[in-house]
């Protein structure tokens, strides 16, 4: 247990002074950091379901359309491993704060955008200020719980952040119900202003890094992963050939400079170096691979289902089970990894959501609810297995003294992942008019089954 002590001002005690911080207060501060992980993960998915709404209603093709979705991916990717090092320089509590009060507030630009194009520039400037939620997350978790407690906090967090992309669609659909799409970014106004309330009064001081700021690496890091997805992403757009082989040249360019200067850095922007550890750099990887393939179908999804006929208010209920599933399971298969080998569980969970992907995408025009349901549930069975096995390993595959930059690592290649996973979605789009969708979760399908099989390449011991 942490310290017990009367309650501190807030702010006023650095974490770094005790072994996590006194209940009741360590309760208050993870609910405000859940709170935050809660809007931006969600925002990263909710928005799937009114896509073919936006794309009536703003006049934009459904290929376009997705530029909502790539804005806020785009900047998150972008922006996720700057942000983490300027927490480690000026406190994870500030750049919360902060990252917080821009997320907030471009929510209200997303509410009153009345055109594509605002609306994605709305959305970009909102992934920024989620990528600064995400990237400090765990770091802040180490500060709050005590040593012994730790990986259970950070559990806690990750079926958050799981359980918040895959019930994006649902409560969607709740606010279609009630109200129009505006209000699925209007909702975060108020919960922002609760949390930085909370946030502001909670979370501890936290110790300040004493290297400086790396912004040569900052740029090679922003521009590599813009380049990497824009190119991605104009293959779907039918860009010129030249513009997209200039977007790749220079993610391949920058990327290369971006590694050979982290081996040279004694505290790089990019751990690579944690790459070495075979363990963790194929649990990073089916990181990757699940979460490219689960973005994939969670866009692609809303579009198949519209296209037999449903309305975006039965679209987001009829994608509930998923989620449902994922809530019922998860806790199962974290017991389950005390006792079988986690590699096994996380690929037979990504198995099971290959299947049901692909029985998803053969649907058949008449199609009932329950034809819908089952398979929703097959997906979310597979996604539920295989969360908590994997988020266990890639945890603890580092020394606990690297636990911060495996947390970056581990939420570049998610956010990595759904980026590329929305830009391969637009680009199916792009190309194939008709059954793009069904094409998407049948890749997606794909995707899903080869991240089963890196995740079976990973040793049965995790290295001392």
């Amino acid at each position: 247990m942490g310290v017990q002590q009367a309650m501190p001002k807030p702010g006023m005690i650095a974490a770094a002074e005790m072994d996590g911080i006194a209940t009741p207060r360590r309760y208050w501060a993870h609910l405000a950091i859940g709170l935050a992980v809660t809007m931006s993960s969600m925002d990263g998915s909710i928005v799937n379901v009114a896509l073919p709404t936006i794309a009536h209603v703003l006049h934009s093709s459904p290929a376009s359309s997705i530029w909502v979705v790539n804005a806020y991916q785009l900047s998150t990717c972008m922006s996720l491993l700057v942000l983490g090092s300027l927490g480690d320089i000026y406190g994870y509590e500030k750049v919360f704060f902060i990252c917080l009060a821009l997320f907030t507030a471009c929510s209200l630009g997303c509410a009153v955008s009345r055109h594509l194009d605002s609306l994605a520039i709305a959305r970009f400037v909102q992934g920024v200020g989620g990528a600064g939620m995400l990237g400090v997350t765990n770091a802040m978790l180490r500060g709050i719980y005590p040593k012994n407690e730790l990986a259970k906090g950070i559990g806690r967090n990750t079926v958050v952040v799981a359980l918040s992309l895959v019930m994006g669609p649902s409560v969607a659909s709740f606010i279609l119900s009630v109200a129009s799409w505006p209000w699925l970014f209007g909702v975060n106004m108020p919960l922002g202003v609760v949390t930085l309330v909370i946030a502001r009064n909670v979370l501890p001081r936290f110790p300040r890094s004493a290297h400086a700021f790396d912004m040569n690496s900052a740029f090679l890091s922003t521009v590599t992963f813009a380049g990497l997805v824009l190119g991605i992403d104009g293959i779907g757009h039918r860009q010129a050939p030249v513009m997209i082989a200039a977007e790749l040249s220079i993610a391949l360019l920058f990327g290369t400079l971006l590694i050979r200067r982290q081996k040279t850095m004694a505290s790089p922007l990019l751990p690579i170096d944690l790459l070495r550890i075979r363990l963790f750099a194929l649990s990073v990887g089916t990181t990757f691979l699940a979460s490219m393939g689960q973005l994939m179908a969670y866009v692609a999804i809303p579009f198949l289902l519209h296209q037999l006929g449903r309305s975006p208010v039965e679209i987001g209920l009829l994608i509930t089970p998923w989620p449902i599933m994922v809530g019922a399971v998860a806790p199962i298969a974290g017991r389950l990894t005390q006792r079988f080998r986690a590699s096994i569980l996380a690929s037979t969970g990504l198995i099971i959501l290959a299947s049901g992907l692909v029985l998803v995408a053969a649907l058949p025009p008449a199609a009932s609810i329950l034809d819908i349901t089952w398979r929703m549930l097959i997906c979310g069975l597979g996604y539920g297995i295989f969360l908590p096995p994997n988020s266990s390993t890639q945890i603890g595959a580092v020394p606990r003294q690297r636990s911060g930059g495996a947390s970056t690592m581990g939420a570049t290649g998610r956010v990595l992942g759904q980026s590329i996973g929305a830009a391969l979605v637009a680009g199916l789009f792009g190309f194939f008019t008709v059954n793009g969708a069904a094409l998407a979760l049948f890749v997606a399908a794909a995707i899903a089954a080869t991240g089963a099989f890196v995740s079976m390449l990973r040793p049965t011991h995790v290295p001392a």
